[in-house]
């Protein structure tokens, strides 16, 4: 009976040492206010280089140079696309849409 007593205590002080809820779980000011600014998040989630590589991508993109316009237009004109084997890209763009105005 003795040993049934002091086993019991034993339990109950295990219990109570186990179940204890300490603060330092709650230490953590995400506990409080889960959304960080996002200078402090930029500290830990990095962005994803590729994700760059194609925004940059898209820019280049929209600022293409007057010459690589006038030769994919000149390309997607097969009798154009002819002339510049023969002649080059800008013979074949002044030949075939020289005389056009852009706006």
């Amino acid at each position: 009976m003795r040993a049934v007593i002091i086993l019991t205590l034993l339990a109950v002080l295990m219990m109570a040492a186990t179940c204890y809820e300490s603060h330092e779980s709650m230490e953590s000011h995400e506990y409080l206010n889960p959304f960080i600014n996002r200078r402090r998040a930029n500290d830990f989630i990095q962005a994803d280089s590729r994700l760059e590589a194609i925004t940059q991508e898209r820019i280049r993109e929209r600022s293409k140079a007057p010459h690589e316009r006038q030769r994919e237009i000149c390309e997607d004109y097969y009798p154009c696309e002819l002339y510049a084997f023969r002649h080059g890209y800008a013979a074949a763009y002044r030949h075939y849409f020289g005389r056009r105005r852009t706006k």
